[in-house]
């Protein structure tokens, strides 16, 4: 028995909404929270630095109920968001709206989970051996050449012990 024509209209029309729906639920993590600039009083919770000092540099992590810390480089980012327990203990990873790093050659905020970011490089930030973000897969490699980097790493591909040899 063959279905109507209008059921199958209404089937595809259903699917086709379904499908729109998940589509424009994938949106950035970040894009309901935009990047912020640091105050002259923010203070890196890793290392203590002033932040305002490296604005070439910041990072900063954005939680859903509006509070942000702010970071003098990815490097210090990655430690704060690998312990967060220990740097702030009233938060955990799901509190987390959106993060963002400073992208090397533009300065401008990036969300790190789209950055690509050049480890080994001979280019140090405030606190010393640094990821150095960058926003295109092309520019990191282009970085890399450059700047003598060892690997290029995404976000999901940093880990502790990555850090470690950064210190």
């Amino acid at each position: 028995m063959k279905k109507p024509i209008s059921h199958i209209r209404c089937h595809l029309a259903f699917c086709i909404a379904v499908f729109v729906l998940l589509v424009l639920s994938d949106v950035s993590w970040a894009a309901d929270a935009p990047p912020r600039k640091p105050s002259k009083a923010d203070k890196c919770p890793v290392c203590g630095m002033f932040v305002y000092k490296y604005p070439d540099w910041v990072g900063q992590v954005i939680f859903k109920n509006g509070s942000v810390d702010y970071f003098d480089g990815a490097k210090d980012l990655f430690k704060y968001y690998f312990d967060l327990k220990k740097y702030n203990p009233k938060r955990s990873k799901t509190d987390i709206q959106a993060i963002y790093v400073s992208e090397y050659y533009n300065m401008e905020p990036l969300d790190a989970k789209e950055a690509y970011f050049v480890i080994g490089s001979d280019v140090y930030g405030p606190m010393g051996r640094e990821l150095i973000p960058l926003a295109t897969e092309a520019d990191a490699e282009a970085f890399r050449k450059d700047h003598k980097g060892k690997r290029i790493l995404r976000f999901q591909e940093v880990t502790p012990k990555v850090l470690e040899k950064l210190d």
